[in-house]
Order: C-alpha cells, then structure tokens, then sequence
C-alpha cells in the first residue's frame, strides 16, 4: 500500500509543470537586498517590540519611541510632548485594527491616528498585551509595584485583578 501511494505521487509530481521560486525572466543582480541601518537613517536602539497592522505597516517599539515602517523608511510617531513613550515592552494589533501599545510607563491605543492613554495604568510597565475572543485586551504589569496584575480593557474602561495573588516577579510572555 505504502508503494503504491510512493509511485502514485511520483507519477503526480512528474506530470507537474515546472515551479520556479524566482521569476525566471530576471537576472539574479536584478534582485536586491536591503539592510537598513543608522548611517542610512534608520532609528537607533534595539527593537523591542513588533506588530503590523491591517494597511501593511510595521510598528516597531524600541526604547526611543515607536517607528512605522513601510518596507522602505521607518518614521516616528510623534505624538505631542507630553504622549512620549518609555522603552515599548509589548505591541498587538487587534482585530478591529487598533494598536495597543505596552510601555515602561503604562498602555495607550492608536486608532486612526488619534493616540489614547490609560490613565488607570500610568506609570505601569505594561510587559505583555492579548486580545480575546470577544475582543478584551489584557496586559500583564505591575501596577504601583509589587506585586503585578493582570488587567482588562474593553471599552475604554480598565479593571485590573491580582491583589495578593502572587504572579511572581511580574506577568510576562513565554512562548
């Protein structure tokens, strides 16, 4: 049987047409790679964080703010003075498009270009962010310290749980 399903997928695969990963009418000097670095004007810094939303931009998170990416230039988001970020810890898209951006210094959303903060999380280090199936952000932090919590936002409204329960050092990714 085993022979048989062997001999039955090298008959498919030799009456296959030819697959080709390049495009077979361009020359391999035609096809470019890029690094982008600091002399060429990208920004400086380790990139801490990475999401990409639906209009195909990348948002890079890194302890000099936030950069969207377009595959060829990075640009910084330049929010008012006092809306700068600490160091970016945690960036997710969710499904309706919006940017939850996790910080040393709390959670802010970015929505059609209008940035909102959550007061209730200022001066948190928001470590991780999810979203749920009936669309609940939770962030992992530590709120005013130790111990840290696990915290909801859903419509605008944040509800953090964890007091006395001992989630460690603070609530963090594995994967």
């Amino acid at each position: 049987m085993e022979r048989r399903a062997a001999v039955a997928i090298g008959v498919l695969l030799a009456c296959c047409p030819c697959a080709s990963a390049l495009n077979p009418s361009l020359d391999i000097n035609q096809y470019a790679h890029k690094a982008w670095t600091v002399r060429e004007g990208f920004f400086k810094g380790a990139i801490t964080a990475l999401a990409q939303t639906p209009d195909g931009y990348l948002w890079l998170g890194t302890g000099y703010g936030l950069f969207r990416f377009d595959g060829v230039r990075s640009v910084p988001l330049q929010p008012p003075v006092s809306e700068h970020f600490a160091t970016i810890r945690a960036l997710r898209t969710a499904r309706d498009g919006t940017l939850w951006i996790g910080a040393d210094d709390g959670l802010a959303s970015l929505r059609d270009g209008k940035l909102t903060r959550y007061p209730e999380l200022a001066g948190s280090r928001v470590y991780t962010l999810f979203e749920d199936r009936q669309g609940t952000i939770w962030t992992g932090t530590n709120v005013g310290g130790f111990p840290p919590k696990l915290c909801a936002v859903r419509g605008g409204s944040v509800r953090c749980d964890g007091q006395g329960v001992g989630f460690g050092a603070r609530v963090r990714p594995y994967v």
